[in-house]
């Protein structure tokens, strides 16, 4: 869970040296998913590098073609993600937000390829990709987070007041978008968005002295991510784990 190292802080400061325009993928895809699109991608380069315009239209037709299988479909969106034409860029963004969930994560993937080509290729400027499991918008990259009860009974409800009011001043004071509080009996689960330049990490730390100011109800000890959110069962046996470590 917390890490003794700083891990937010070496990534504030790798974003602060960073010299080009980055470009954060908004779309959730599972990082396997994005580590298998990228080594099938760099397979697809080595066969289309005297590609020309006309090769990048058939390519168009054999993906809306409902004879091609999904793994063509797949193949062809990694040829198309290589072209340096805005029509062709136009045609994968309309794609993405119009094709069904077996290929949206593929599609989004190409998009994003497509626009940093796109970029290079117009401004002749460094283009950094940065992606997570849970995505991002704009500067900013989502993150979940779990905050666990230091108590052995379920939160009052003046204390899920709390919670929920400091949170929510702590995370709008540094710019960070809220787009989930659940609070539980005895944990918490906190979805937002981080500008890339804020230390959640410290965000977080803020909260839980604040709230432990009426009681220390809070564990120091806390879990961020930005790969995927717990489910239930994992839920479940973190929980249970600190309860019977706790006992």
């Amino acid at each position: 869970m917390k890490n003794r190292k700083d891990i937010f802080k070496q990534l504030n400061e790798s974003f602060m040296n960073m010299e080009g325009q980055f470009h954060i993928l908004e779309h959730r895809v599972p990082v396997e998913q994005q580590i298998e699109y990228f080594k099938f991608s760099n397979k697809v380069r080595k066969d289309i590098l005297n590609m020309k315009e006309d090769d990048y239209e058939k390519y168009i037709e054999e993906l809306k073609s409902d004879e091609s299988t999904k793994e063509d479909k797949k193949k062809f969106l990694s040829i198309l993600a290589a072209s340096k034409q805005v029509k062709t860029y136009r045609f994968l963004e309309k794609f993405a937000q119009e094709t069904d969930s077996d290929l949206s994560d593929w599609a989004y993937m190409a998009l994003m390829e497509s626009r940093i080509i796109l970029e290079f290729d117009l401004l002749g400027e460094k283009q950094i990709f940065i992606s997570t499991g849970l995505g991002g918008k704009g500067n900013k990259l989502r993150f979940y987070s779990l905050i666990i009860s230091s108590l052995k009974e379920p939160f009052a409800d003046y204390q899920k007041k709390i919670i929920r009011e400091e949170a929510t001043f702590a995370l709008s004071r540094e710019d960070c978008d809220l787009e989930r509080i659940n609070i539980n009996d005895n944990y918490v689960e906190i979805l937002a968005l981080v500008p890339v330049m804020i230390n959640f990490k410290n965000v977080l730390e803020n909260i839980i002295v604040e709230c432990n100011q009426y009681g220390g109800f809070l564990r120091e000890i806390y879990a961020i991510t930005n790969v995927k959110e717990f489910d239930k069962e994992e839920l479940t046996g973190i929980m249970k784990q600190y309860v019977e470590g706790r006992n």
